[in-house]
Protein backbone atom coordinates (compact mmCIF):
# COMPACT_ATOMS: atom_id res chain seq x y z
CA UNK A 1 0.00 0.00 0.00
CA UNK A 2 3.07 2.22 0.33
CA UNK A 3 3.09 2.94 -3.40
CA UNK A 4 -0.42 4.35 -3.15
CA UNK A 5 0.05 6.65 -0.16
CA UNK A 6 0.09 9.82 -2.25
CA UNK A 7 -2.86 8.60 -4.31
CA UNK A 8 -4.80 7.95 -1.12
CA UNK A 9 -3.98 11.41 0.27
CA UNK A 10 -5.02 13.14 -2.95
CA UNK A 11 -8.28 11.16 -3.05
CA UNK A 12 -9.06 11.93 0.60
CA UNK A 13 -8.41 15.65 0.03
CA UNK A 14 -10.73 15.79 -2.98
CA UNK A 15 -13.31 13.71 -1.10
CA UNK A 16 -13.36 16.25 1.75
CA UNK A 17 -15.55 18.31 -0.58
CA UNK A 18 -18.06 15.54 0.11
CA UNK A 19 -17.70 16.02 3.87
CA UNK A 20 -18.58 19.69 3.48
CA UNK A 21 -21.38 18.72 1.09
CA UNK A 22 -22.91 16.37 3.70
CA UNK A 23 -22.45 18.82 6.55
CA UNK A 24 -23.77 21.82 4.61
CA UNK A 25 -26.91 20.16 3.26
CA UNK A 26 -27.97 18.45 6.50
CA UNK A 27 -26.95 20.90 9.23
CA UNK A 28 -30.10 22.94 8.61
CA UNK A 29 -32.26 20.03 9.85
CA UNK A 30 -31.51 21.05 13.44
CA UNK A 31 -32.34 24.69 12.80
CA UNK A 32 -35.33 24.48 10.48
CA UNK A 33 -38.07 24.71 13.11
CA UNK A 34 -36.35 27.63 14.90
CA UNK A 35 -35.90 29.45 11.59
CA UNK A 36 -39.58 28.97 10.83
CA UNK A 37 -40.62 30.43 14.19
CA UNK A 38 -38.28 33.43 14.50
CA UNK A 39 -39.14 34.74 11.03
CA UNK A 40 -42.80 33.62 11.16
CA UNK A 41 -42.52 31.70 7.89
CA UNK A 42 -45.52 30.24 6.14
CA UNK A 43 -45.16 26.82 4.49
CA UNK A 44 -44.03 28.35 1.17
CA UNK A 45 -41.28 30.54 2.68
CA UNK A 46 -40.30 27.71 5.00
CA UNK A 47 -39.87 25.45 1.98
CA UNK A 48 -37.80 28.14 0.23
CA UNK A 49 -35.53 28.57 3.26
CA UNK A 50 -35.07 24.81 3.52
CA UNK A 51 -34.47 24.31 -0.21
CA UNK A 52 -32.44 27.45 -0.99
CA UNK A 53 -29.15 25.57 -0.74
CA UNK A 54 -30.56 22.84 -2.96
CA UNK A 55 -31.51 25.31 -5.68
CA UNK A 56 -27.89 26.47 -5.49
CA UNK A 57 -26.78 22.89 -6.05
CA UNK A 58 -29.00 22.73 -9.13
CA UNK A 59 -27.19 25.77 -10.57
CA UNK A 60 -23.77 24.49 -9.46
CA UNK A 61 -24.39 21.06 -10.94
CA UNK A 62 -25.76 22.50 -14.19
CA UNK A 63 -22.74 24.71 -14.82
CA UNK A 64 -20.11 22.88 -12.76
CA UNK A 65 -18.80 21.03 -15.80
CA UNK A 66 -17.64 24.28 -17.40
CA UNK A 67 -15.02 25.38 -14.82
CA UNK A 68 -14.05 21.74 -14.32
CA UNK A 69 -13.11 21.43 -17.99
CA UNK A 70 -12.03 25.02 -18.66
CA UNK A 71 -9.83 25.69 -15.60
CA UNK A 72 -9.07 22.15 -14.46
CA UNK A 73 -10.18 19.85 -11.66
CA UNK A 74 -7.73 21.18 -9.05
CA UNK A 75 -8.62 24.89 -9.39
CA UNK A 76 -12.31 24.10 -9.31
CA UNK A 77 -11.97 22.00 -6.14
CA UNK A 78 -10.11 24.86 -4.45
CA UNK A 79 -12.80 27.45 -5.24
CA UNK A 80 -15.48 25.09 -3.95
CA UNK A 81 -13.89 25.50 -0.50
CA UNK A 82 -14.15 29.29 -0.80
CA UNK A 83 -17.88 29.05 -1.58
CA UNK A 84 -18.45 26.80 1.44
CA UNK A 85 -16.62 29.24 3.72
CA UNK A 86 -18.55 32.30 2.52
CA UNK A 87 -21.85 30.42 2.87
CA UNK A 88 -21.15 29.23 6.41
CA UNK A 89 -20.25 32.70 7.67
CA UNK A 90 -23.19 34.35 5.87
CA UNK A 91 -25.74 31.79 7.10
CA UNK A 92 -24.54 32.07 10.68
CA UNK A 93 -24.80 35.86 10.89
CA UNK A 94 -27.80 36.41 8.58
CA UNK A 95 -30.05 39.16 10.08
CA UNK A 96 -33.12 38.24 8.04
CA UNK A 97 -34.55 35.48 5.86
CA UNK A 98 -33.51 36.68 2.39
CA UNK A 99 -29.83 37.13 3.29
CA UNK A 100 -30.04 33.72 4.93
CA UNK A 101 -31.48 32.16 1.76
CA UNK A 102 -28.82 33.82 -0.42
CA UNK A 103 -26.01 32.59 1.85
CA UNK A 104 -27.41 29.06 1.79
CA UNK A 105 -27.74 29.35 -1.99
CA UNK A 106 -24.02 30.18 -2.32
CA UNK A 107 -23.09 27.08 -0.32
CA UNK A 108 -25.43 25.06 -2.50
CA UNK A 109 -23.58 26.22 -5.61
CA UNK A 110 -20.40 24.83 -4.02
CA UNK A 111 -22.15 21.54 -3.27
CA UNK A 112 -23.42 21.25 -6.84
CA UNK A 113 -19.98 21.85 -8.35
CA UNK A 114 -18.42 19.46 -5.81
CA UNK A 115 -20.66 16.62 -6.93
CA UNK A 116 -19.40 17.18 -10.47
CA UNK A 117 -15.71 17.70 -9.82
CA UNK A 118 -14.71 15.61 -6.80
CA UNK A 119 -15.79 12.09 -7.87
CA UNK A 120 -14.71 12.87 -11.43
CA UNK A 121 -11.23 13.89 -10.23
CA UNK A 122 -10.85 10.81 -8.04
CA UNK A 123 -11.98 8.49 -10.84
CA UNK A 124 -9.45 10.03 -13.21
CA UNK A 125 -6.50 9.48 -10.88
CA UNK A 126 -7.50 5.96 -9.74
CA UNK A 127 -6.42 2.56 -11.14
CA UNK A 128 -9.43 0.52 -12.36
CA UNK A 129 -9.20 -2.05 -9.53
CA UNK A 130 -9.28 0.65 -6.83
CA UNK A 131 -11.62 3.14 -8.48
CA UNK A 132 -14.78 2.05 -6.69
CA UNK A 133 -13.26 2.36 -3.23
CA UNK A 134 -11.38 5.59 -3.89
CA UNK A 135 -14.20 7.38 -5.71
CA UNK A 136 -16.56 5.97 -3.11
CA UNK A 137 -14.68 7.94 -0.45
CA UNK A 138 -16.61 10.95 -1.72
CA UNK A 139 -19.82 9.27 -0.58
CA UNK A 140 -18.19 8.17 2.69
CA UNK A 141 -17.24 11.77 3.40
CA UNK A 142 -20.78 12.89 2.58
CA UNK A 143 -22.24 10.58 5.20
CA UNK A 144 -19.44 11.41 7.65
CA UNK A 145 -20.33 15.08 7.19
CA UNK A 146 -24.00 14.21 7.75
CA UNK A 147 -23.15 12.40 10.98
CA UNK A 148 -20.96 15.27 12.23
CA UNK A 149 -23.76 17.72 11.39
CA UNK A 150 -26.30 15.68 13.37
CA UNK A 151 -23.91 15.34 16.33
CA UNK A 152 -22.99 19.04 16.17
CA UNK A 153 -26.66 20.00 16.08
CA UNK A 154 -27.43 17.79 19.08
CA UNK A 155 -24.71 19.22 21.31
CA UNK A 156 -25.17 22.83 20.22
CA UNK A 157 -28.92 22.49 20.71
CA UNK A 158 -28.39 20.96 24.15
CA UNK A 159 -25.76 23.32 25.58
CA UNK A 160 -26.33 26.67 23.87
CA UNK A 161 -29.18 29.11 24.26
CA UNK A 162 -31.91 28.35 21.73
CA UNK A 163 -31.70 31.86 20.30
CA UNK A 164 -28.06 31.47 19.17
CA UNK A 165 -27.69 27.68 18.85
CA UNK A 166 -29.09 27.62 15.32
CA UNK A 167 -26.57 30.26 14.18
CA UNK A 168 -23.66 28.20 15.49
CA UNK A 169 -25.12 25.08 13.86
CA UNK A 170 -24.80 26.77 10.48
CA UNK A 171 -21.66 28.87 11.04
CA UNK A 172 -19.34 26.20 12.44
CA UNK A 173 -18.83 24.81 8.93
CA UNK A 174 -16.43 27.69 8.22
CA UNK A 175 -13.61 25.86 10.07
CA UNK A 176 -13.52 22.63 8.01
CA UNK A 177 -14.13 24.69 4.85
CA UNK A 178 -10.95 26.67 5.51
CA UNK A 179 -8.93 23.49 6.19
CA UNK A 180 -10.16 21.84 2.99
CA UNK A 181 -9.27 24.90 0.90
CA UNK A 182 -5.69 24.89 2.22
CA UNK A 183 -5.28 21.15 1.55
CA UNK A 184 -6.35 21.59 -2.08
CA UNK A 185 -3.11 23.45 -2.78
CA UNK A 186 -1.27 20.15 -2.24
CA UNK A 187 -2.99 17.99 -4.87
CA UNK A 188 -1.92 17.65 -8.54
CA UNK A 189 -4.06 18.25 -11.58
CA UNK A 190 -5.85 15.23 -13.08
CA UNK A 191 -3.52 13.53 -15.61
CA UNK A 192 -6.43 12.87 -17.96
CA UNK A 193 -7.42 16.55 -17.90
CA UNK A 194 -3.79 17.53 -18.60
CA UNK A 195 -3.64 15.25 -21.64
CA UNK A 196 -7.13 15.75 -23.08
CA UNK A 197 -8.02 19.34 -22.15
CA UNK A 198 -4.75 20.92 -20.99
CA UNK A 199 -2.81 19.66 -24.04
CA UNK A 200 0.14 18.87 -21.74
CA UNK A 201 1.03 15.24 -22.35
CA UNK A 202 4.29 15.28 -20.42
CA UNK A 203 2.71 16.76 -17.28
CA UNK A 204 0.01 14.09 -17.49
CA UNK A 205 2.63 11.34 -17.74
CA UNK A 206 4.42 12.73 -14.67
CA UNK A 207 1.22 12.53 -12.61
CA UNK A 208 0.51 9.02 -13.92
CA UNK A 209 4.04 8.08 -12.84
CA UNK A 210 3.33 9.28 -9.29
CA UNK A 211 0.11 7.28 -9.24
CA UNK A 212 1.65 4.15 -10.81
CA UNK A 213 5.31 4.07 -9.69
CA UNK A 214 5.69 0.47 -10.87
CA UNK A 215 4.99 1.37 -14.53
CA UNK A 216 7.88 1.76 -16.99
CA UNK A 217 8.34 4.77 -19.25
CA UNK A 218 7.03 2.75 -22.19
CA UNK A 219 3.91 1.71 -20.27
CA UNK A 220 3.29 5.29 -19.15
CA UNK A 221 3.61 6.50 -22.74
CA UNK A 222 1.15 3.83 -23.89
CA UNK A 223 -1.31 4.86 -21.18
CA UNK A 224 -1.06 8.51 -22.26
CA UNK A 225 -1.61 7.47 -25.89
CA UNK A 226 -4.73 5.48 -24.88
CA UNK A 227 -6.14 8.46 -22.99
CA UNK A 228 -5.47 10.80 -25.93
CA UNK A 229 -6.98 8.34 -28.43
CA UNK A 230 -10.13 7.88 -26.34
CA UNK A 231 -10.80 11.62 -26.62
CA UNK A 232 -11.28 11.24 -30.37
CA UNK A 233 -11.76 14.16 -32.72
CA UNK A 234 -12.09 17.48 -30.82
CA UNK A 235 -15.13 18.72 -32.78
CA UNK A 236 -17.31 15.60 -32.94
CA UNK A 237 -16.51 14.07 -29.55
CA UNK A 238 -17.11 17.35 -27.73
CA UNK A 239 -20.82 17.27 -28.66
CA UNK A 240 -22.70 16.05 -25.61
CA UNK A 241 -26.35 15.61 -26.57
CA UNK A 242 -25.54 13.30 -29.45
CA UNK A 243 -26.82 9.86 -30.43
CA UNK A 244 -23.49 8.25 -29.54
CA UNK A 245 -23.97 9.22 -25.87
CA UNK A 246 -27.64 8.27 -25.51
CA UNK A 247 -26.92 5.24 -23.30
CA UNK A 248 -24.70 6.94 -20.68
CA UNK A 249 -26.97 10.02 -20.71
CA UNK A 250 -30.02 7.89 -19.92
CA UNK A 251 -28.13 5.93 -17.25
CA UNK A 252 -26.88 9.11 -15.55
CA UNK A 253 -30.34 10.68 -15.60
CA UNK A 254 -32.16 7.64 -14.22
CA UNK A 255 -29.72 6.77 -11.42
CA UNK A 256 -29.96 10.37 -10.18
CA UNK A 257 -33.75 10.47 -10.64
CA UNK A 258 -34.34 7.28 -8.67
CA UNK A 259 -31.85 8.34 -6.00
CA UNK A 260 -34.05 11.26 -5.00
CA UNK A 261 -37.41 9.60 -5.61
CA UNK A 262 -36.48 7.20 -2.83
CA UNK A 263 -37.16 10.13 -0.48
CA UNK A 264 -33.63 10.10 0.96
CA UNK A 265 -33.20 13.88 1.15
CA UNK A 266 -36.69 14.38 2.57
CA UNK A 267 -35.87 11.90 5.34
CA UNK A 268 -32.45 13.43 6.07
CA UNK A 269 -33.62 17.05 5.97
CA UNK A 270 -36.71 16.49 8.07
CA UNK A 271 -35.47 13.63 10.28
CA UNK A 272 -36.20 15.36 13.62
CA UNK A 273 -39.69 16.28 12.44
CA UNK A 274 -40.40 12.73 11.21
CA UNK A 275 -39.34 11.30 14.55
CA UNK A 276 -41.56 13.83 16.32
CA UNK A 277 -44.50 12.44 14.31
CA UNK A 278 -43.99 9.23 16.28
CA UNK A 279 -44.41 11.06 19.59
CA UNK A 280 -40.75 11.71 20.47
CA UNK A 281 -39.83 14.95 22.26
CA UNK A 282 -37.61 17.52 20.51
CA UNK A 283 -34.28 16.52 22.10
CA UNK A 284 -35.05 12.82 21.69
CA UNK A 285 -35.84 13.44 18.01
CA UNK A 286 -32.47 15.19 17.56
CA UNK A 287 -30.76 12.23 19.24
CA UNK A 288 -32.56 9.78 16.94
CA UNK A 289 -31.24 11.88 14.04
CA UNK A 290 -27.72 11.18 15.30
CA UNK A 291 -28.65 7.50 15.00
CA UNK A 292 -29.54 8.11 11.35
CA UNK A 293 -26.06 9.57 10.82
CA UNK A 294 -24.35 6.61 12.53
CA UNK A 295 -26.30 4.03 10.52
CA UNK A 296 -25.49 5.93 7.35
CA UNK A 297 -21.77 5.96 8.15
CA UNK A 298 -21.53 2.28 9.18
CA UNK A 299 -23.36 0.97 6.11
CA UNK A 300 -21.45 3.27 3.79
CA UNK A 301 -18.33 1.45 5.05
CA UNK A 302 -20.03 -1.80 4.08
CA UNK A 303 -20.93 -0.43 0.65
CA UNK A 304 -17.37 0.78 -0.03
CA UNK A 305 -15.99 -2.59 1.09
CA UNK A 306 -18.31 -4.40 -1.32
CA UNK A 307 -18.34 -2.09 -4.34
CA UNK A 308 -15.17 -3.47 -5.96
CA UNK A 309 -16.00 -7.02 -4.85
CA UNK A 310 -19.66 -7.46 -5.78
CA UNK A 311 -19.89 -4.64 -8.31
CA UNK A 312 -22.11 -1.61 -8.77
CA UNK A 313 -25.11 -3.47 -10.23
CA UNK A 314 -25.32 -5.96 -7.37
CA UNK A 315 -25.26 -3.20 -4.77
CA UNK A 316 -28.11 -1.46 -6.59
CA UNK A 317 -30.11 -4.71 -6.39
CA UNK A 318 -29.46 -4.99 -2.65
CA UNK A 319 -30.31 -1.34 -2.05
CA UNK A 320 -33.52 -1.50 -4.11
CA UNK A 321 -34.85 -4.48 -2.15
CA UNK A 322 -33.92 -2.81 1.13
CA UNK A 323 -35.72 0.36 0.07
CA UNK A 324 -38.89 -1.50 -0.86
CA UNK A 325 -39.09 -3.47 2.38
CA UNK A 326 -38.25 -0.58 4.74
CA UNK A 327 -40.44 2.02 3.02
CA UNK A 328 -43.31 -0.41 2.66
CA UNK A 329 -43.31 -1.33 6.35
CA UNK A 330 -42.90 2.34 7.31
CA UNK A 331 -45.98 3.27 5.27
CA UNK A 332 -47.92 0.44 6.91
CA UNK A 333 -46.74 1.50 10.39
CA UNK A 334 -47.97 5.05 9.90
CA UNK A 335 -51.25 3.78 8.44
CA UNK A 336 -52.04 1.62 11.50
CA UNK A 337 -50.35 4.05 13.93
CA UNK A 338 -47.81 1.49 15.09
CA UNK A 339 -45.27 4.25 15.65
CA UNK A 340 -42.71 2.24 17.64
CA UNK A 341 -41.52 0.46 14.50
CA UNK A 342 -41.04 3.67 12.48
CA UNK A 343 -37.52 4.51 13.78
CA UNK A 344 -36.40 0.95 12.94
CA UNK A 345 -37.82 1.33 9.43
CA UNK A 346 -36.06 4.67 8.98
CA UNK A 347 -32.76 3.17 10.11
CA UNK A 348 -33.24 0.22 7.71
CA UNK A 349 -34.06 2.65 4.90
CA UNK A 350 -30.86 4.61 5.56
CA UNK A 351 -28.84 1.37 5.62
CA UNK A 352 -30.30 0.28 2.27
CA UNK A 353 -29.46 3.65 0.76
CA UNK A 354 -25.90 3.63 2.11
CA UNK A 355 -25.11 0.17 0.75
CA UNK A 356 -26.88 0.69 -2.58
CA UNK A 357 -27.55 4.02 -4.25
CA UNK A 358 -25.41 6.01 -1.83
CA UNK A 359 -22.28 3.94 -2.47
CA UNK A 360 -22.83 3.65 -6.21
CA UNK A 361 -24.25 6.87 -7.68
CA UNK A 362 -21.21 9.16 -7.80
CA UNK A 363 -18.84 6.35 -8.79
CA UNK A 364 -21.16 5.07 -11.51
CA UNK A 365 -21.79 8.45 -13.16
CA UNK A 366 -18.06 9.23 -13.20
CA UNK A 367 -17.34 5.91 -14.98
CA UNK A 368 -19.78 5.80 -17.89
CA UNK A 369 -18.78 8.83 -19.98
CA UNK A 370 -15.71 9.19 -22.27
CA UNK A 371 -12.85 11.44 -21.18
CA UNK A 372 -13.85 14.45 -23.27
CA UNK A 373 -17.48 14.32 -22.12
CA UNK A 374 -17.00 13.19 -18.52
CA UNK A 375 -17.42 16.61 -16.89
CA UNK A 376 -20.58 17.32 -18.90
CA UNK A 377 -21.93 13.86 -18.08
CA UNK A 378 -21.19 14.30 -14.39
CA UNK A 379 -22.91 17.69 -14.55
CA UNK A 380 -26.02 16.14 -16.10
CA UNK A 381 -26.28 13.45 -13.43
CA UNK A 382 -25.65 15.97 -10.64
CA UNK A 383 -28.14 18.47 -12.06
CA UNK A 384 -30.81 15.77 -12.23
CA UNK A 385 -30.02 14.64 -8.68
CA UNK A 386 -30.17 18.14 -7.22
CA UNK A 387 -33.16 19.31 -9.23
CA UNK A 388 -35.32 16.54 -7.80
CA UNK A 389 -33.73 16.94 -4.35
CA UNK A 390 -34.62 20.64 -4.36
CA UNK A 391 -38.11 20.05 -5.72
CA UNK A 392 -38.95 17.39 -3.13
CA UNK A 393 -37.52 19.47 -0.26
CA UNK A 394 -39.43 22.53 -1.47
CA UNK A 395 -42.79 20.77 -1.57
CA UNK A 396 -42.31 18.44 1.42
CA UNK A 397 -43.71 20.92 4.01
CA UNK A 398 -46.79 21.29 1.78
CA UNK A 399 -47.03 17.56 1.17
CA UNK A 400 -47.23 16.79 4.89
CA UNK A 401 -50.12 19.25 5.20
CA UNK A 402 -52.05 17.49 2.42
CA UNK A 403 -51.15 13.80 2.68
CA UNK A 404 -50.72 11.52 5.68
CA UNK A 405 -47.22 10.03 6.20
CA UNK A 406 -48.44 6.61 5.06
CA UNK A 407 -49.22 7.96 1.58
CA UNK A 408 -45.88 9.78 1.31
CA UNK A 409 -43.82 6.74 2.27
CA UNK A 410 -46.00 4.51 0.09
CA UNK A 411 -45.22 6.70 -2.92
CA UNK A 412 -41.48 6.48 -2.28
CA UNK A 413 -41.82 2.69 -1.98
CA UNK A 414 -43.56 2.45 -5.36
CA UNK A 415 -40.77 4.46 -7.02
CA UNK A 416 -38.22 1.99 -5.68
CA UNK A 417 -40.12 -0.88 -7.27
CA UNK A 418 -39.62 0.95 -10.57
CA UNK A 419 -35.91 1.35 -9.76
CA UNK A 420 -35.57 -2.41 -9.25
CA UNK A 421 -37.03 -3.00 -12.73
CA UNK A 422 -34.60 -0.45 -14.21
CA UNK A 423 -31.57 -2.10 -12.55
CA UNK A 424 -32.68 -5.50 -13.88
CA UNK A 425 -33.04 -4.47 -17.52
CA UNK A 426 -30.79 -1.45 -18.14
CA UNK A 427 -27.84 -1.10 -15.76
CA UNK A 428 -24.44 -2.46 -16.92
CA UNK A 429 -21.63 -3.56 -14.60
CA UNK A 430 -18.60 -1.24 -14.49
CA UNK A 431 -16.47 -3.15 -11.95
CA UNK A 432 -12.80 -3.61 -12.95
CA UNK A 433 -13.31 -1.89 -16.31
CA UNK A 434 -10.93 0.94 -17.23
CA UNK A 435 -12.50 4.27 -18.16
CA UNK A 436 -11.34 3.87 -21.75
CA UNK A 437 -12.64 0.27 -21.99
CA UNK A 438 -16.01 1.36 -20.56
CA UNK A 439 -16.36 3.66 -23.56
CA UNK A 440 -16.17 0.63 -25.86
CA UNK A 441 -18.47 -1.49 -23.64
CA UNK A 442 -21.25 1.09 -23.94
CA UNK A 443 -20.80 1.33 -27.71
CA UNK A 444 -19.49 4.91 -27.69
CA UNK A 445 -17.40 5.56 -30.80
Amino acid sequence: MKNYSRLFFWSITAALAGFLFGFDTIVISGAEQKIQSIWSLNSTLHGLCMSSALWGTVLGALFGGWPTERFGRKSTLLWIGVLYFVSAVGSGIAPEKYIFMFSRFIGGVGVGIATVTSPLYISEISPAGMRGRLAGMFQFNIVFGILVAFVSNFFLGKYLNEEIAWRWMLGVEAFPALLYTVLCFGIPESPRWLIVHGQNRQAGIEVFSSINPEMSEVELAQLADTVAASAGDRTTSAKFFARRLKTPIMLAFLIAFFNQLSGINAVLYFAPRIFEWTGLARNAALLQSVGVGIINLVFTFVGLWLIDKLGRRTLLYIGSLGYIVSLGICAWAFAVESFKIVPVCIFAFIAAHAVGQGAVIWVFISEIFPNRNRAAGQALGCFTHWFFAAAITLIFPTMVNIFPPAVIFGFFCFMMVLQLVWVKFMVPETKNVSLEEMQKKLGIV
